[in-house]
């Protein structure tokens, strides 16, 4: 990856669907340049998919996402990769770190209400080999995501009611 790489990853990253045209002007670099380029970065695997980033709270269906915090005995040979690959191969599951501290694991789960996320945890990651203690914190309100704002001024002070 070169710089020119770097800088339309970054942009890619900022807003995907930035047109061809405006990315090469950006670049200054011909379109059908800029068209390779993303391909040979899909094709290395540095650009996995195009997405979203949905603000759920403006959506009629919300639902609830958490993020746990596992602590793991590494296993030999492997550390925590394997069982990482096994927690994130669960649908409710949208992504899957290692981290320093207390903690090993950081895993954001979805999920339709905090019944199902409770169910998850306690049927399908506590009882799951090597895990020695886990955190479930419910996300209640999302400010940001992926760099993206998701305030709005217009919001008027409101406090979204939760109850528990």
């Amino acid at each position: 990856m070169d710089e020119t790489d770097t800088t339309l990853v970054r942009l890619l990253e900022e807003n995907s669907r930035i047109p061809t045209v405006e990315l090469a002007a950006m670049l200054t670099l011909p379109a059908a340049e800029v068209e390779e380029r993303i391909r040979a970065l899909q094709a290395a695997g540095v650009i996995r998919r195009f997405t979203a980033i949905v603000d759920r709270a403006r959506t009629d269906h919300e639902g609830v996402a958490a993020i746990l915090e596992l602590k793991v005995s590494p296993e030999r040979d492997h550390g925590y990769d394997r069982l990482a690959e096994r927690i994130a191969r669960f649908d409710e599951v949208r992504s899957v770190r290692l981290i320093t501290g207390t903690y090993d694991l950081h895993v954001l789960v979805t999920g339709k209400d905090m019944q199902e996320i409770a169910r998850f945890v306690s049927e399908h990651i506590a009882p799951m080999e090597r895990i020695r203690e886990t955190a479930t914190h419910i996300i209640m309100k999302s400010y940001k995501e992926n760099g993206t704002l998701l305030l709005s001024r217009d919001a008027g002070g409101e406090r979204q009611p939760f109850s528990f």
